[in-house]
């Protein structure tokens, strides 16, 4: 590893890049002189050698002499703050704040006794000015005058903090894997609106979804909702077509060819078994193409007008990218040149010219958010609380519609990932390109500030993923390994203030999820900012390793037993994330410890829900031949798993097989499904008797599935984000039919409290 130089080292801190970190095991890791300079490069600025890095240095300190007015300025409600202006040495100058609705607030100047520095030949001043303190919330504008000159720059006044939700529960569900009669083989918001019926009749205060972010309107079309096209748009698939009020205006004979063709889709077994995207979205896209053309009422006409006009410049970008897409594919670097620059005049001729298709592709935005819209009123008008909470995905697609309309906002060169922690070793590559940190305050934030206003438009709250994203992110270089990245900072008040702001707006509810590597300070931070934290019940550990008992749960936190990267409880509890592991042979170490620290870890939980009174004193799940069952026939020492610990387990490595289809638990051996349901019932009753604001249960849970959406580090080797919901039998169930047993009551029950 080559060792940066000073001058290295200083201008990576002035960037904000990390040129040292502590890593998940508390030892000091040197960042390489080769990983600083690509992530400077990745930023525009030469680091290359000493000397080039002393005159980037001496360039950010003139350009910032030079800029009159800071970027943004961003501060919260109550907060002192004051700024730092820069013109000509000795010229007077006044600042003043314009507020949104037009009124002007002057500051105060205070002393500044920073010395004027000379650039480019000019002697140029610095003057500071205290903002006033207690300004309305919203986005305004700071004004410096001096010598009849005027410079302008924007200002967010954030709130202090936002107030913490009235204790409630919810399900969570990836609503793509929710299917019912009337659906077309994907869930969508017919369904979600099923899924927010049921919950108001039992006392839920919200409900959960996946990202349901933008995808490629080509095929093959990306399962994973976490690696979308756009953030800032929906996926249409997620559409209820026989509730566009269009459809409704369509001849017998165009509605029944629609009808029929859903059926079809729907039976295919290739759909049944998996989420087949890639069948689905064309035979909906036909359909949604006839109902395009029918008429709208002058009112139906009005809404369009008005949608389209809110979502400005950022929607017409948006379309544009998608009917490129659809007609060259969905990677922009393989379009002709000038279709590949968004400011280009060829691109405005090609898009007059294919003008149809750029509506459309609007107009399905437009249907979606007034299906969403359906969906969060019926919610809050039954009484729910919060209604449906989003969900924020961590990044987009390297070559998708937003590193297109905003390449400038996007470093090239290097992608987004995780350090290496004692779940993988090796680190994470998302191959998900960052936002620069650097560009983000260039623009005011406008980038962001968009993103989170759309998404809270007919929302009740957010759920932020990896929102460690907004403090810090792992940038790994390319062609490196993720063990070669560093972390890049960026300004969380900026990023948090935007975020608390939106939702102070919106009445939304902002959830983190604060899990993996994170700074002490970090969860402090956010909940001094009213955005709570998550915790999942396997990973909440006292200082003794041992469950952290429910009274000492954070209280302003989500809490839930599972999430969409384990396995549904029922399945976890049947060692089927193991088994699937073992089978994809991915496991980094002998089966025979893996199993060992699962049961242990199990048997520890259950053992705390005994001691509370949850389970009976002789609970037990299932014994070790049907331990061995779900192991291949590995034999298992013992007649019986202990109540605590695992020690005299013996479990030899069995070969590695096939993966299995449905990635289920072994039926040869059937576990007890009374037992299986009272042990789930009685680790959510742990989360009940904590202080957590938000609990949060697993539509998966909720019905018994034990299929695994997920599994961390596998892409082809397992169908990801492609499980249907399922019953206990592993096999796929209609939503209103999971929702009918006495399971799904039960646990509902026990989220209630009773």
């Amino acid at each position: 590893m080559v060792v940066p130089s000073p001058q290295l080292h200083r201008l990576a801190g002035d960037l904000g890049i990390a040129t040292s970190y502590y890593d998940t095991r508390g030892r000091h890791v040197e960042v390489s002189a080769e990983t600083l300079v690509s992530v400077l490069a990745a930023m525009g600025v030469d680091g290359s050698t000493p000397e080039a890095a002393e005159a980037a240095i001496e360039k950010r300190k003139d350009d910032a002499w030079l800029r009159v007015l800071p970027y943004v300025v961003v501060m919260r409600q109550s907060q002192q703050r004051s700024v730092d202006v820069h013109v000509p040495d000795g010229h007077p100058i006044v600042v003043t704040v314009v507020l949104e609705g037009g009124r002007t607030v002057l500051t105060d100047q205070v002393d500044n006794w920073e010395p004027a520095r000379v650039v480019d030949g000019i002697a140029m001043g610095e003057a500071s000015f205290r903002l006033p303190t207690g300004l309305p919330l919203g986005y305004h504008r700071i004004r410096a005058e001096w010598d009849g000159r005027s410079v302008w720059a924007p200002m967010i006044v954030a709130p202090d903090q936002l107030e913490l939700p009235e204790r409630t529960w919810g399900p969570m569900v990836q609503l793509y894997s929710v299917r019912s009669a009337e659906s077309w083989g994907v869930g969508d918001l017919g369904d979600l609106r099923t899924l927010v019926d049921w919950g108001v009749a039992r006392g839920a205060g919200y409900v959960l979804t996946n990202p349901m972010h933008a995808a490629e309107p080509t095929v093959p079309q990306e399962a994973s909702p976490y690696l979308p096209t756009s953030r800032r748009f929906g996926n249409p698939i997620y559409l209820r077509i026989e509730d566009v009020p269009e459809y409704r205006t369509l001849s017998r004979a165009q509605r029944s060819r629609i009808s029929k063709r859903r059926r079809q889709i729907k039976n295919d077994p290739r759909t049944w078994e998996r989420i087949d995207r890639d069948r689905v979205w064309p035979a909906k896209l036909k359909a949604l193409r006839v109902v395009h053309e029918a008429e709208r009422t002058p009112e139906r006409e009005e809404a369009y007008r008005r949608y389209r006009f809110e979502q400005e410049e950022g929607l017409v970008h948006f379309a544009r990218w998608m009917a490129l897409a659809a007609t060259y594919g969905s990677d922009w670097r393989l379009w002709d040149a000038p279709l590949r620059d968004v400011h280009s005049a060829e691109l405005d001729v090609w898009a007059e010219e294919h003008a149809g298709e750029v509506e459309f592709q609007m107009w399905l935005q437009w249907l979606l958010d007034g299906q969403l819209d359906a969906v969060q009123t019926a919610a809050t008008q039954a009484g729910m609380p919060i209604g449906v909470m989003g969900d924020l995905a961590v990044g987009v697609n390297e070559y998708g519609a937003e590193t297109w309309a905003s390449p400038e906002l996007y470093a090239r060169g290097v992608t987004v990932g995780a350090p290496p922690d004692p779940y993988n070793m090796l680190g994470q590559n998302w191959s998900q390109p960052p936002m620069r940190p650097d560009e983000l305050a260039r623009q005011g934030y406008a980038p962001f500030r968009a993103l989170v206003g759309t998404l809270l438009r007919h929302t009740g709250g957010l759920r932020v993923d990896h929102i460690i994203g907004l403090f810090r992110l792992w940038w790994i270089p390319a062609g490196r390994p993720a063990t070669e990245g560093t972390y890049v900072y960026y300004d969380h008040e900026a990023m948090v203030g935007v975020l608390t702001l939106e939702a102070h707006r919106a009445g939304a509810v902002i959830v983190g999820e604060d899990l993996g590597t994170v700074e002490p300070y970090v969860r402090d931070y956010l909940r001094e900012r009213g955005v709570l934290g998550t915790s999942i019940l396997w990973w909440e550990k006292n200082h003794e390793g041992r469950p952290l008992e429910p009274e000492y749960y954070r209280e302003a936190c989500m809490a839930s037993v599972t999430t969409h990267d384990l396995p549904p409880t029922a399945g976890y509890l049947q060692l089927a994330h193991v088994k699937l592991r073992q089978e994809l042979g991915v496991l980094t170490r002998p089966v025979n410890e893996e199993l060992a620290e699962e049961v242990d870890e199990q048997q520890a939980f259950l053992e705390a829900c005994r001691i509370r009174g949850l389970l009976p004193d002789d609970f037990r799940l299932f014994t070790a031949g049907q331990l061995e069952a779900r192991l291949g026939g590995t034999p298992v020492a013992g007649p019986d798993l202990p109540a605590t610990g695992s020690s005299a387990l013996s479990v030899e490595p069995s070969p590695v097989t096939e993966p299995a289809p449905t990635a289920t638990p072994d039926a040869a051996d059937p576990v007890d499904e009374a037992a299986l349901q009272r042990a789930v019932e009685g680790l959510y009753r742990y989360l009940v008797r904590s202080r957590a604001r938000l609990l949060n249960v697993a539509l998966t849970d909720l019905i018994g599935d034990t299929r695994i959406q997920n599994q961390p580090g596998t892409s082809w080797e397992y169908p990801n984000w492609r499980i249907p919901l399922s019953g206990t039998d592993g096999r796929p169930v209609l939503l209103q039919d999971a929702l009918a047993t006495p399971r799904a009551e039960g646990l509902a029950a026990v989220l209630r409290g009773e």
